[in-house]
Formats: C-alpha cells, sequence, structure tokens
C-alpha cells in the first residue's frame, strides 16, 4: 500500500442558505481545495463524494455526479458513498483506498448536505414490513429522546451533573468563536446554557446540535504525485477505518436498563477508532487532539472514555480543568465541533479532515492545538455506520 497524503482542503461556511443549492455550495468547497492543492480540475482522477436523498440535485445520492457536471464532464469516475451522518468518513475512506493501493493518482473526496427542518425522518416509507419505519411509528423516539437516556444513564453511573453537561457547550462555543466557517460564532455563559428551553429531559436546546447546510472537499494523492507537484506542506493518511455495530454493542441493553460490561455503546465507532489507530501504529495517548462527533454533549464525556483516552469517569474532570481545549493535555473538537456548526450529515466526516489538516499544518489560528503532530477524527451514521480517520504531520 502506498502513502497518501493530503494535499489541500476546503470548505463552504456552515450554516442555512435557502438561496444556494448544495451543488454550489459543494462548489466553493472544491474550488477552495483546488487552489489549496495548487492543482486543477483536469488532474482529479476519481471523485469519491457523501450523498443522501436530503440535498436535491438529481437525487438517489447522486451528489458526485452533479458535482462532475458542475465542475467540467471529464469521464472521471464517481463514487457515490451513502452512510448516513458517516457517509463522509466513509468516502474519505473509499478515497484513501484507491489511492493507496494504486487505482489512482489523485482523488478529490467531497461531501455537502442542505439539511430540511424538524427531525430527521430515516425511513421514506409507511410500510408495516420496513423495520426502519416501525421503529419510528412504534417507538416515537428521535435522537435528542435518545440522546437523553444515554445522559441519564451516565449521571446515574458517574454522577455527571446538568451543569457538566451544560460545560460542554460552554467550552464548544467558546473555541467556535474563532472558527470562521463556524455557524454559530457566539459564547454562551453556563447560566445561558441552563436557561435554554428543555428539548428531552436533562437536554437543553444549547446542548444539541441543529441541523445545517455545509460542504467541504479534500484533494488527496499519492506520495509520488505530492512530491511531483513539490507541495509545500503535506498532511498524512496515517490510518482510516470503517465499521458497523457489534451484534453485542451495549447500546440495546444499555437502553433497556443493563449497564453492559466489556462492551462500550456505539461499537461502529470504538472498533473504528481501534483499527485507525492500529493502522497508524498508535495508542489512544499518542493522539495530540480529537475531532469527535458531539451531536450532543453526552458524547464529548462518553467516547473519550470508551477509546481509552481516559479513564472511565474521568472526562467531567477533564473538561472542568480546562485539559479539552486546545491548549490542553487532551483537546477535543478544537474546531467548535457540531455543537457550533450544526449538523449538514453527510458533510461531517470530510469537515473533520479539513479540520485536522490546518490544525497539523498549523494553521488553526487562535484555536490552533499546540505542535499538534497526530490527530483523529471520528463519525457514526445511521445504520450502525462508523469511520475513523488519524492524519499525522
Amino acid at each position: 500500500m502506498r502513502d497518501v497524503a493530503v494535499l489541500g482542503v476546503g470548505m463552504h461556511p456552515w450554516g442555512k442558505f435557502p438561496e444556494r443549492s448544495v451543488t454550489e455550495l459543494c462548489r466553493e468547497a472544491v474550488v477552495a481545495a483546488l487552489d489549496d492543492a495548487g492543482v486543477s480540475w483536469s488532474q482529479i482522477e476519481a471523485v469519491t463524494a457523501a450523498s443522501s436523498r436530503f440535498s436535491g440535485g438529481k437525487g438517489w445520492g447522486l451528489n458526485g455526479n452533479d458535482i462532475v457536471e458542475d465542475m467540467g464532464s471529464t469521464g472521471i469516475p464517481v463514487y457515490n458513498m451513502s452512510a448516513g451522518c458517516a457517509a463522509g468518513g466513509n468516502a474519505f475512506n473509499v478515497g484513501h483506498t484507491m489511492v493507496a493501493g494504486g487505482a489512482y493518482d489523485m482523488v478529490l473526496v467531497v461531501g455537502g448536505e442542505k439539511m430540511p427542518k424538524g427531525f430527521i425522518q430515516t425511513s421514506g416509507v409507511e410500510e408495516e414490513t420496513d423495520p426502519e419505519f416501525l421503529r419510528q411509528r412504534c417507538v416515537g423516539m428521535p435522537g435528542p429522546a435518545f440522546w437523553a437516556l444515554l445522559c441519564r444513564q451516565r449521571m446515574a453511573e458517574f454522577g455527571t451533573t446538568e451543569e457538566q453537561l451544560a460545560k460542554v457547550a460552554v467550552k464548544a462555543h467558546q473555541i467556535g468563536t474563532h472558527n470562521e466557517y463556524a455557524r454559530f460564532r457566539k459564547e454562551f455563559t453556563l447560566e445561558q446554557v441552563l436557561e435554554s428551553n428543555m428539548v428531552s429531559d436533562p437536554l437543553r436546546l444549547y446542548e444539541i446540535c441543529p441541523v445545517s447546510d455545509g460542504a467541504a472537499a479534500a484533494i488527496i494523492c499519492s506520495a509520488d504525485k505530492a512530491r511531483q507537484i513539490a507541495a509545500a506542506n503535506p498532511v498524512w493518511v496515517a490510518g482510516s477505518a470503517v465499521a458497523t455495530a457489534r451484534f453485542d454493542d451495549g447500546l440495546p441493553r444499555g437502553l433497556a436498563g443493563v449497564v453492559p460490561t466489556g462492551r462500550t455503546h456505539h461499537s461502529e465507532a470504538a472498533i473504528a477508532v481501534e483499527k485507525a489507530l492500529a493502522q497508524a501504529g498508535a495508542t489512544p495517548g499518542d493522539l495530540d487532539f480529537v475531532e469527535l462527533q458531539d451531536n450532543t454533549v453526552y458524547y464529548e464525556l462518553a467516547f473519550p472514555e470508551d477509546w481509552g483516552l481516559c479513564g472511565p469517569g474521568e472526562a467531567e474532570h477533564l473538561l472542568e480543568s480546562g485539559e479539552t481545549m486546545p491548549t490542553g493535555k487532551m483537546p477535543i473538537n478544537p474546531s467548535g465541533g457540531f455543537l457550533c456548526f450544526g449538523e449538514a450529515t453527510t458533510a461531517m466526516g470530510v469537515f473533520q479532515v479539513c479540520e485536522l489538516t490546518w490544525q497539523l499544518r498549523g494553521d488553526a489560528g487562535p484555536r490552533q492545538v499546540p505542535d499538534a503532530k497526530l490527530g483523529l477524527a471520528q463519525t457514526l451514521g445511521l445504520g450502525g455506520n462508523g469511520t475513523a480517520v488519524v492524519l499525522k504531520r
């Protein structure tokens, strides 16, 4: 397998843009990535695109084809990936695999999304034989209610308080004010978070990420191609992995009131992270920072423990002592995370690759992690999909 470089990255700011199509958002991100890499569209040999049915265009998850027609139809292959919120990380994994395996020398990885308002309906049909439709109709549990149950279990097990949950949001927005691509660039006090509307007890409005529009792109290439282009400051892919949830995942049993032993919640994320770190020849303690999927404040406390970045029940102390800030010992989400961006589902894994790249280059400005050399990004999505990528300099 060949070494793979991240040659250039680009983003469209996150927000709500009713006047712009998803293809326009993607075009801005792709052009920025091409400019950052110092290459032209004609040099791209293939596209791996994170796609969904939300975005418009042709529908059917053909976002990559819309982008190619918009940028210029050069006959290159397009690979459209659908993995829910993990689609961006999935597209990166496929692009990395093709470059590392020698199929192509330069690939565009791209994700763009325009999200509908309100709770996400996962099933597109009302059919009694469709398990996903039955789950929604019979259980009636949208994301915030599901996350609230996870929070309540953690509160019972470790004594986590509502103030500690709120402090995760306070920290995220303190960092997000420095990110020009973030949708929400406003600091909140602890009191403001605790006084925001209750959505699903104990989670409040400012403790849950909204849905957003956004797009991100990355140009990846072989080491030989990077040398030919004389790339000044390439970032290297140390590991990239995709996984799905195990049958003995702790999540269903945990929500049924049985605290799992020896098996984490969201095994798809834990497996992907473990595999990506193994590929990188690294341990959790070697990481300089992490970008994780914080749909809600719970995950910033639970995931570091699941993956061995700290011990069970230690995450609250690290948060309160400032160690999860960019200048701390265990920086988490120096981008501001999903809480500051909102979730443009299929674009999120590529957004994380952009942030890792900027951090490892030293280009993150006031939110820079000092002397960052190794970073991890993680996503999980509908269907038990999980991805992880480790980048290094």
